[in-house]
């Protein structure tokens, strides 16, 4: 079964999310705050494909619990729910973990693909059959295994998310290649994803402080201007 958990303190929308998604055959569990959310979470061992939290929530906000979500399961998908006043919360919400964002008012329709869409990276990353101990990427310092699904640098671990971790395998296998951002965004996020191509941009920022020695002068992940990006070892 696909079990999504959804957190909004507004009934309405909250009914709305609901039913449309069982609809499609989710399974789903509604909360209407974040406090109560996290006890969930923690009481089902994290058990959920995907989450979809609102931002401005009593008890813990939506980018707190985002936070504290991602710490707790790397491969969980997470989806904030933003009104289109919130710009800057929607990047903070990436920053956090966030898989995708969606901006109200919203459609049932857009609603479920983005659902779709991350529900099938989720399944499809715990569907992977296992693959060889010495099947991994190698540029420079950087060694990413593909068995693990982990990056180190140097021998040193860095943390990814899941998304992170397909940006760095599309990278790394394409090293000296400029890739634009659509490119990007179709590898990692699906053809048929329907938001901001902004969301690569705000992942790619969100790399640099993790694999970069200065993430404000880059000498892995360099910027091709007017065009996206381009991975040297």
């Amino acid at each position: 079964m696909k079990r999504v958990l959804v957190v909004e303190d507004e009934d309405a929308i909250r009914d709305f999310e609901v039913i449309n998604l069982k609809r499609m055959g989710y399974e789903v569990t509604d909360v209407a705050d974040g406090d109560r959310a996290w006890e969930i979470f923690l009481a089902e061992g994290g058990n959920f494909d995907v989450v979809l939290l609102d931002i401005m929530m009593p008890g813990i906000d939506g980018l707190t619990l985002c936070k504290k979500i991602r710490g707790q399961n790397a491969a969980v998908g997470i989806i904030m729910l933003s009104a289109k006043t919130q710009e800057m919360d929607k990047v903070s919400a990436l920053m956090y973990g966030a898989d995708d964002y969606v901006t109200k008012p919203f459609g049932p329709a857009e609603l479920v693909a983005r659902v779709d869409a991350v529900h099938r990276r989720v399944t499809m990353l715990k569907g992977m059959t296992e693959k060889p101990a010495g099947d991994m990427l190698v540029s420079g310092d950087f060694v990413l295994n593909l068995q693990s699904r982990s990056l180190t640098k140097g021998g040193k671990p860095i943390d990814l998310t899941q998304v992170e971790f397909q940006i760095m395998e599309f990278f790394m296998s394409r090293e000296d290649v400029a890739l634009e951002r659509n490119e990007i965004l179709a590898q990692v996020w699906g053809e048929d994803y329907t938001g901001d191509v902004k969301i690569v941009d705000v992942n790619v920022r969100r790399l640099r402080m993790k694999v970069e020695d200065e993430p404000s002068e880059p000498t892995h992940i360099l910027t091709v201007w007017g065009y996206g990006y381009r991975w040297k070892g």
